[in-house]
């Protein structure tokens, strides 16, 4: 495992770390963690840094994974309409079942439904949207 790769398992497997932990977890000193980190961070290959949530601990809140289908002649202008939506966490292209899946949060099961109709599938070109709404943590 390269350097590179050693640092990244480390930021994986806690993003909270410090450079030093990561230093010792990876085998290096902490000015090259430093050093790989910006460089990874400048070519975009670390877009960021989050926190993993458990849903089922989350008051007032409810997530789902939501697949969505969308028309092929209509995918820029939908992608980029479903990025700018605030209940749109993440949205990611998808090989799957569906051509995008997006991580959708709302106050409550009414109100992520009530997204999901009248924001996602009332959009012109969106042929269908999937959800799974998120329940407990595994891992």
């Amino acid at each position: 495992m390269s350097t590179e790769e050693r640092i990244l398992s480390a930021l994986e497997d806690d993003a909270k770390a410090s450079y030093a932990e990561i230093a010792e977890q990876a085998g290096v000193s902490k000015p090259t963690v430093r050093k790989y980190i910006r460089k990874l961070e400048d070519e975009g290959v670390i877009l960021g840094y989050s926190a993993d949530v458990d849903p089922k601990k989350l008051s007032g809140q409810s997530i789902a994974l939501v697949g969505i289908d969308v028309e092929s002649e209509r995918y820029v202008e939908i992608t980029q309409t479903l990025q700018e939506l605030d209940a749109i966490e993440s949205l990611y292209t998808s090989s799957g079942d569906h051509t995008l899946m997006a991580e959708v949060r709302a106050s409550d099961g009414d109100h992520l439904g009530e997204v999901i109709h009248s924001q996602i599938t009332a959009l012109p070109g969106v042929s269908a949207a999937h959800p799974s709404f998120l329940q407990e943590r595994l891992k």
